[in-house]
């Protein structure tokens, strides 16, 4: 495909001539958004609990990432619509809504695991100014997210339109959703859009994961064992930290490749002339499915992170209740605070 094609209207183009493709994709994404979308709101379900809503910044991130990719895995039926058809039914409105909430959605998500990251960084960086932090100030920092998500996204939404693409042997007529812009202004956009949603946020966040690992080193060296249950404590902290970590590590294992390939149609178009129609329809059927399949296994762990966090609760409860002195140095409260999900 042409430099000029991006990776959020390439999907309506057809299957390459590779035959097999069309079916197996569809029955894939189907497979991927009937499962998605249960887990998602199976994991707003467990939200709903009165005990997990006092738990702040977790609370208000992991509705934030369920709600992200529940609007992502809701374009699913559009885009096995059109792979099926070979043509978009959908207008020019949906070409500016549909694939605009691609890009809508991969930014708030990965903004958000940025604000998870970070504020696991506070807590055990900095647990007293961390702990003044109140949910209010979390639901804005999320309104914000999706505010800076939807200003990235905006270029796209005005820059699309529907065209006609070129007659078929028998002379129908395909619609596309295709960008009106020049290839420099498309490259340097898409460019940026990668720089925004991939490279700038891993970054940080390696670098945020970089200063947790030290922080609890130093702080482990300083603990003594502790009681049974302090050490049990510890566990479940690290255990919740672990989790964020792997939401992570899956956001980029998911879109890393997708990125990659889009990046190398940018930039490296000559030497993929060599690939043939069918290998291109091959890579672009796996890294579509690997951007779905991230919203899929989101929910399995945000549940697992959410049954630890309701053991962590049960546990600092009791703790609260029988020792008021764990706050008492700062080393102490650092390591107490790796997965603190309140503070």
């Amino acid at each position: 495909s042409n430099s000029t094609e991006g990776p959020f209207w390439e999907l309506f183009t057809g299957s390459g001539g590779v035959v097999w493709v069309t079916p197996l994709l569809g029955a894939t994404l189907v497979i991927m958004c009937v499962l998605g979308m249960t887990g998602n709101l199976y994991t707003l379900a467990i939200m709903r609990s009165a005990t997990l809503r006092r738990a702040g910044s977790m609370y208000v991130f992991i509705l934030n990432l369920a709600a992200a990719d529940l609007l992502y895995l809701g374009t699913i039926p559009f885009v096995v619509c059109t792979y099926f058809a070979h043509d978009w039914f959908f207008g020019e409105m949906g070409c500016r809504l549909l694939l605009s909430l691609d890009l809508l959605t991969m930014h708030a998500s990965v903004f958000v695991l940025v604000a998870m990251s970070l504020e696991r960084y506070r807590a055990v960086a900095a647990p007293f100014r961390a702990r003044r932090s109140t949910t209010r100030n979390h639901w804005l920092m999320a309104l914000g997210i999706w505010a800076a998500a939807f200003v990235l996204t905006l270029p796209m939404m005005v820059m699309i339109r529907l065209r006609e693409g070129r007659p078929s042997t028998m002379g129908l007529v395909k619609h596309i959703c295709f960008p009106t812009w020049t290839p420099e202004a498309f490259k340097a956009y898409l460019t940026a859009l990668f720089f925004t949603s991939m490279l700038l946020p891993g970054l940080l966040m390696v670098g945020l994961y970089t200063g947790l690992a030290r922080h609890y080193w130093a702080a482990q060296a300083n603990l003594t064992h502790g009681s049974s249950s302090s050490v049990r404590r510890r566990r479940l902290k690290h255990k919740v930290v672990g989790m964020i970590f792997c939401i992570v590590v899956a956001y980029w294992t998911c879109f890393l490749p997708f990125w990659g390939w889009q990046m190398a149609k940018l930039f490296s178009s000559e030497s993929l002339r060599s690939l043939s129609a069918a290998a291109h329809t091959y890579v672009n059927f796996f890294v579509t499915c690997l951007t779905y399949g991230n919203s899929c296994v989101n929910p399995l762990l945000y549940t697992l992170l959410t049954r630890n966090y309701r053991d962590y609760l049960a546990q600092r409860v009791q703790h609260n209740c029988k020792d008021n002195d764990c706050f008492k140095n700062r080393c102490s409260e650092s390591a107490h605070s790796w997965g603190n999900m309140n503070n």
